[in-house]
């Protein structure tokens, strides 16, 4: 696995296969673990490694590697392969949980885990509410995914699971933040970007650049130009979520789109259409936003206001902004120059995703 001049190339894909084999490895492994003590043990680590090898961009585990090669590692370092590995099964564990705060029905293009274990109760005719137990079988895969990423951690350097933990801290923080912030409704640009932050743009970009230099033994002196590049660059990835959770398609992003609408989320594309918004676009946002029982005759209206006040227009202009001030920082980092150009094509890949 190398990096590609002067473009991705076949970067991701390979980075995807050995992260893939990685966990797959791991969780085979467990498996035949605690299927010896109860055959029905099996169904979690199905759950589990269903939910990672179904796809997956990689990108967290791609900054990684990234930066642990542009600080002078070897791509193909074990322990940088398990880093790798440990940030894909923390993503894992932070969709599972996501899926059951925000009543998900899909991931990856397949029903989510608590909508499968639900099924599955009601299928069996087994005793109690099925929707409790799906969303609990969920929550425990989740805890696997999280367990595991520990457990791929902990061989490694201190200074690469202090950041490790940082990032754990800042996730967890930054769902919290969404959650309250769409219980509470409104919001305003800047507390859409607070939960950007640390929902986000930490989560996706800066910390797994952060882990790499740890791991090469350069963070104290990388960490600043890292996160010149990382923040704005995860804060970019945030808003572009934002919009395919509106304008996405759903057979490219896996899931359907409106869920940001359904579950009151105070995004910033959402925040830059009620600042536009006239009288009666105002009415629509204040009785119908955040309602579960949102029509997709609904969404379709609300997301034509986002489209037709402009603010679909300026949270594109600001990721491209956003992207352009990453790539400013990082074109004179003192790392390899496959690193940075490697990083410089993220930071496209990113702003311009569509999944």
């Amino acid at each position: 696995m190398s990096l590609v001049r002067p473009a991705l190339g076949d970067f991701l894909p390979a980075l995807g296969r050995r992260v893939d084999d990685r966990i797959a490895s791991l969780v085979a492994g467990e498996t035949a673990r605690w299927v010896a003590v109860d055959s029905g043990l099996a169904e979690p680590f199905t759950s589990l490694a269903a939910l990672v090898l179904a796809g997956g961009k990689r990108l967290r585990p791609a900054f990684c590697v990234a930066a642990y090669v542009g600080a002078g590692g070897d791509a193909d370092d074990p322990e940088v392969v398990d880093a790798a590995a440990a940030l894909e099964l923390l993503h894992c564990f932070a969709l599972v949980h996501d899926d059951v705060m925000d009543a998900a029905e899909s991931r990856r293009g397949q029903p989510s885990v608590h909508v499968r274990h639900e099924a599955r109760h009601r299928e069996e005719r087994w005793r109690g509410e099925a929707r409790r137990f799906g969303e609990g079988v969920a929550i425990l895969v989740g805890d696997l995914a999280f367990v595991y990423a520990d457990v791929l951690m902990a061989g490694l350097p201190p200074g690469a699971m202090a950041v490790f933990n940082e990032l754990r801290l800042e996730v967890n923080v930054g769902q919290y933040l969404d959650l309250l912030r769409a219980a509470q409704g409104g919001g305003d640009a800047s507390s859409a970007r607070t939960v950007s932050l640390y929902k986000s743009a930490k989560y996706t970009v800066e910390r797994p650049l952060h882990i790499g230099a740890a791991l090469a033994g350069r963070l104290d002196e990388l960490a600043g130009v890292l996160s010149a590049y990382g923040l704005p660059l995860g804060e970019a990835f945030q808003l572009r979520d934002d919009l395919l959770g509106a304008f996405g398609d759903p057979e490219r992003v896996g899931k359907p789109v409106g869920g940001d609408l359904r579950s009151g989320k105070a995004t910033a594309l959402y925040v830059a259409a009620r600042r536009r918004a006239g009288p009666a676009a105002t009415r629509l946002l204040e009785q119908r936003f955040g309602r579960e029982d949102l029509s997709d005759c609904e969404v379709a209206s609300i997301t034509e206001l986002f489209e037709e006040t402009g603010a679909r227009e300026e949270i594109e202009s600001r990721i491209g902004d956003l992207a352009e001030q990453a790539i400013v920082a990082i074109e004179d980092a003192p790392l390899a120059p496959a690193a940075i150009e490697t990083l410089v094509a993220l930071a496209g890949f990113v702003a311009a995703r569509d999944c």
